[in-house]
């Protein structure tokens, strides 16, 4: 009677734990949480020009790894943005990536990048902007896919602020949290 107990109690342990990460957790999150939000994140005008982003990276045990500072510049044409971005990180070493958004119904966008295996899918809704896409990290940090889960919030005063959370088999193994601004001329 005893093992039926604990296998029960492990039972609903595993029950909380699971509800707590699709409910309650940065996992659990979803674009319509922010539909009602009094700012409107418009893609096209608040990801648009020269901008300046500057964050730090934790690792898995929760401390910060890096920081960096990057420089963003995004064009549209009509629903398609292409966005470069050059990202010096605390070590002098830099990075370059190359996005390309497509609009489409509802809020939703597709995104690609030379080191995003397939497509990423993202949704904006009120103040946010979610997307969920593969990234593979470079050789020389061991070439692994993880999997991305992107969040940007726009601020009243326009500044964006981004959390990013970097999975490997459903284990956390990193977390990037950014601004995102409009570069002063």
């Amino acid at each position: 009677m005893d093992v039926i107990y604990l296998l029960v109690g492990a039972g609903v342990v595993l029950l909380g734990v699971f509800m707590r990460c699709k409910l309650w957790a940065f996992s659990g999150q979803k674009a319509a949480d922010y539909a009602d939000d009094l700012v409107v994140l418009d893609m096209k005008k608040h990801l648009n020009g020269e901008m300046i982003c500057e964050g730090v990276i934790f690792g898995p045990t929760g401390r910060v790894t890096s920081s960096f500072v990057a420089d963003f510049n995004v064009v549209w044409d009509g629903d398609t943005a292409q966005i470069s971005e050059h990202f010096v990180y605390h070590d002098r070493a830099t990075q370059d990536r190359f996005w390309t958004i497509k609009l489409g119904a509802g809020g939703r966008f597709t995104a690609t990048a030379p080191d995003v295996p397939g497509v990423g899918q993202g949704q904006q809704s009120g103040s946010a902007i979610q997307m969920r896409y593969p990234i593979k990290l470079p050789d020389d940090l061991g070439g692994h896919v993880l999997q991305t889960i992107d969040w940007i919030y726009l601020t009243p005063e326009g500044t964006m602020i981004n959390r990013s959370q970097f999975r490997k088999f459903g284990i956390k193994v990193a977390e990037l949290v950014a601004t995102i601004r409009t570069k002063e001329k």
